[in-house]
């Protein structure tokens, strides 16, 4: 109260009268002890909101405005110029004497200016784009719902009908296992007849082939002819 200067122009009726008043935020009546103030309780996270807030106010004004990069080749000047073929900044130097000298260049602020607008309207579309991709996830999702609940409804209603049929399914299954034995040991067999067949096919085109090598390493013509 006494470091307030608008508390005694309220004056004291219109004050909380024996050391009482109700939180602006949940509107809970809280008394003061003879602490005062300081025997409320604390609020970490608004404590360190302030304290972060007086450590930004104590730096000085525009300290990082004032910080200027210095050239790598020319270290007392300063980085002030844009090369636009290179697309590095540089400095005033490296334009007259320097590596930039036949180079195109133009005020840094105005490509600061330029670039960091595009990049504004970059992250505006980037926005705009993830709000349109967004809408489009919550449209799958729902479609996801919808199809699960279909899928849901389906299953219920095919096992209803195949519990229905399920006798009759039942003998149907044996009799096809029945056929698929049957054309499976029919098909095997006669596969195996090919088998053996192609492999006695396979041995004698062997011995024939080593009698045909055996010849070629016959030395003596007449032989070889016979």
């Amino acid at each position: 109260q006494a470091s307030n200067p608008l508390w005694q122009s309220r004056g004291a009726g219109s004050g909380p009268s024996g050391g009482r008043f109700r939180c602006p935020s949940c509107r809970h009546e809280v008394v003061l002890d003879r602490h005062g103030v300081y025997g409320l309780q604390r609020n970490l996270l608004v404590e360190n909101i302030i304290d972060i807030y007086k450590q930004e106010s104590a730096r000085p004004l525009h300290a990082k405005a004032e910080q200027q990069l210095m050239c790598e080749e020319h270290e007392d000047e300063r980085i002030n110029i844009y090369c636009l073929r290179c697309e590095v900044p540089t400095c005033s130097l490296c334009k007259v004497f320097g590596a930039h000298k036949d180079c195109e260049v133009a005020p840094l602020p105005a490509v600061y200016q330029r670039q960091k607008s595009e990049l504004s309207d970059g992250i505006a579309m980037l926005v705009a784009g993830n709000d349109r991709i967004q809408a489009i996830i919550t449209q799958m999702e729902e479609i996801c719902h919808t199809i699960e609940e279909n899928g849901r409804r389906q299953k219920q209603h095919l096992g209803l009908r195949f519990d229905a049929l399920c006798g009759i399914l039942e003998e149907r299954k044996k009799e096809l296992l029945q056929n698929i034995a049957r054309e499976q040991e029919e098909k095997v067999q006669r596969v195996r007849g090919l088998i053996r067949q192609y492999g006695d096919h396979l041995e004698a085109s062997s011995k024939l082939v080593e009698t045909a090598i055996q010849a070629m390493e016959e030395p003596q013509m007449a032989v070889y002819l016979q």
